[in-house]
């Protein structure tokens, strides 16, 4: 099972937690905060109270058996700073640290951060496209000009087959899968489906592209 180490269970460390444990990976999380500690304790696999700037409190946690370490500190910038020294003094795989300014994130980086990440700003950019193009349910940035998207199914297609939609050809952007809402919640997923599966009401197209033909093809369903 993925073990992943947590610092920091507020507002974002401990929805990170939350979605984490769902989806079967074992979290163990640190925080200062006993009440944060005592709230989290029936969430996570364990919850310590302890300073993270402090090696041995690390290794007492368990936090040298984790595969990834997120150092979700917010305010308390040399508290982070120490934190991912820390991590990557214990040879952790990944280390993933969230920064508050640019600054803030350059310095992560120079003292080790495998991956900075900006939540705030992250949250304000996703919700940005999502008001921009509502025809997008989900948008993943990849580098050279790319996306990865899951886009609703436009009225246009249902009842038509991949082939009979022509999206390569018009939009010049690839179907990776096609996610089909079976019987009650589950989901059913095709991957890399063939040109002769069809697109019924409700489905779910997750497409690759450059940035510019996804935003047309959006623009073209809004």
């Amino acid at each position: 099972m993925q073990r992943v180490g947590i610092i920091g269970g507020g507002r974002f460390g401990s929805a990170l937690a939350g979605c984490l444990v769902q989806r079967g990976v074992e979290v163990i999380l640190l925080d200062r905060s006993r009440p944060i500690v005592q709230r989290l304790m029936n969430v996570v696999s364990k919850a310590v109270e302890g300073d993270a700037t402090e090696l041995d409190t690390l290794v007492e946690a368990g936090f040298e058996r984790c595969d990834t370490a997120v150092v979700a500190i917010g305010t308390d910038l040399e508290g982070s700073i120490l934190a991912t020294m820390n991590l990557k003094e214990l040879k952790i795989r990944q280390v993933i640290a969230k920064a508050a300014t640019d600054l803030h994130g350059r310095v992560l980086e120079r003292v080790g951060a495998d991956r900075v990440i900006y939540p705030d700003r992250d949250m304000a950019i996703r919700l940005a496209r999502s008001i921009a193009a509502p025809s997008l349910l989900d948008y993943i940035e990849l580098s050279g000009g790319a996306s990865i998207v899951e886009m609703k199914a436009p009225p246009e297609f249902i009842g038509k087959t991949l082939s009979e939609t022509r999206i390569r050809n018009v939009f010049g952007v690839h179907v990776l899968a096609l996610r089909h809402r079976g019987l009650g919640s589950e989901e059913e997923t095709t991957l890399a489906p063939s040109g002769s599966d069809t697109i019924s009401e409700g489905d779910t197209l997750v497409l690759f592209g450059p940035d510019d033909r996804i935003r047309a093809m959006s623009q073209a369903f809004s």
